[in-house]
């Protein structure tokens, strides 16, 4: 029996970033929208979700298009313009560390997808996630395990995403000087971590995350243990 098409279940990458993308187009299925986010894993600074339409052919400028973890930071630089002017449609969201708490890091995320894909100006008419099933899109969509290395669409979205949040954590060190956000990016980095002991929690942070929560916590105990002591001082 001849498989089904499209497919229905989670794929793994298949050859080439263009031959999933390209079997939808000959289908009839397009356009088809890749998603793809940046900053699951950090403890600050927001969640930053991307979808990307490229076209049935691929242009000879985004030939160097690849995962966005891949790619130096100066290639990506390099291909954020491309992207953005050989791609049909795109659109950024950007979701705020207090949202990530309120809502958790996986239902935000998959928010962020559903948003990213209904900000397209071009309403896609397939939608290819890198990794993850993403409920409640009003077309058809596949999620790919390593879909940023395995789709075009996905590699773009992936790469959109990354610059967007990496340029927003450069700005955040005039606003929080002394965590190094521009350099770090918001993860744990052991330098991250020494910054968060000494400075404590910004606005930035992530408070559902166990690292963050350990550090407000001790600190806040040790200001009311100051406080009793101050005021046990001032009673005698």
């Amino acid at each position: 029996m001849a498989p089904a098409w499209p497919p229905r279940t989670v794929i793994r990458r298949s050859p080439g970033l263009r031959t999933l993308e390209s079997a939808l187009y000959r289908s009839g299925l397009g356009p088809v929208a890749g998603v793809d986010e940046v900053g699951r894993g950090a403890c600050a600074g927001p969640l930053v979700v991307a979808a990307c339409v490229l076209g049935p052919g691929r242009p000879a400028a985004l030939a160097a298009l690849d995962d966005s973890k891949k790619l130096t930071e100066k290639a990506r630089e390099q291909l954020f313009p491309l992207i953005r002017r050989y791609a049909l449609a795109y659109h950024v969201v950007f979701i705020s560390p207090a949202d990530v708490d309120v809502r958790g890091v996986h239902a935000a995320n998959i928010e962020g997808m559903r948003r990213a894909v209904a900000g397209l100006p071009l309403r896609p008419g397939y939608v290819l996630s890198d990794g993850f099933r993403v409920p409640g899109l009003p077309m058809p969509s596949l999620p790919v395990i390593g879909g940023d290395g395995a789709a075009a669409c996905i590699a773009a979205a992936s790469v959109l995403a990354k610059v967007s949040r990496d340029r927003y954590m450069a700005t955040l060190d005039d606003d929080h000087p002394g965590y190094g956000f521009a350099v770090h990016k918001g993860y744990s980095t052991a330098a991250h971590t020494a910054a968060l002991a000494e400075l404590g929690p910004c606005s930035q942070h992530r408070f559902s995350f166990i690292n963050v929560r350990n550090v407000a916590r001790a600190m806040a105990g040790a200001t009311t243990m100051g406080t009793n002591r101050a005021e046990g001082r001032l009673s005698r």
